[in-house]
């Protein structure tokens, strides 16, 4: 990157930032709030603004995927498990403090080893960037050609999810 793009950031940059912050900010609500409706709710708007940074960069396609796929489909069903639950609504006074360390130190080691490990294995690929890359047409040809089992995987995932969420709803009938 060329230090005059550095001390003179774009529109395009700022805009970027801005949804960056937002999906910080809103991520870190979805694990700090009490309530576990908000918690969805956050997780949505975090979601969304990530959709966002896709439009910026210019990926039209991977972001309405973002959009359909985890603000529409993946957060409905968190709503609608917990709806189908009776998950308590109001806050939730479970957490003290004494796990919220853990599981901030959890999540600390957790991020540290992903990003070392991802940093590792793919910091010699290289990309091209010809103006083409990641249109709907290549994407869909890597989802089809390389990735279709772990696809299919995440597919049959959720539906169990969902077949889980309706056995736990049932009322028991003793």
């Amino acid at each position: 990157m060329s230090e005059r793009s550095l001390l003179s950031p774009t529109g395009a940059d700022l805009i970027f930032t801005l949804f960056g912050v937002v999906a910080l900010v809103s991520a870190l609500m979805v694990v700090t709030t009490k309530q576990i409706v908000h918690a969805g709710l956050w997780l949505a708007v975090s979601l969304g603004s990530l959709a966002g940074c896709y439009l910026v960069m210019s990926a039209d396609f991977v972001a309405w995927m973002q959009v359909l796929i985890y603000v529409g489909a993946v957060v409905v069903l968190l709503l609608f498990g917990m709806m189908l639950t009776k998950a308590p609504i109001g806050r939730s006074d479970d957490l003290n403090s004494r796990n919220r360390v853990f599981a901030l130190f959890g999540a600390v080691a957790v991020t540290g080893v992903l990003g070392v490990l991802v940093v590792d294995a793919y910091s010699t690929m290289m990309m091209d960037v010809d103006g083409t890359s990641g249109t709907a047409s290549q994407i869909g040809e890597a989802m089809f050609r390389y990735w279709v089992l772990p696809f299919e995987a995440l597919s049959v995932l959720l539906l169990a999810a969902l077949i889980g969420a309706i056995a736990i709803s049932k009322p028991r009938e003793y």
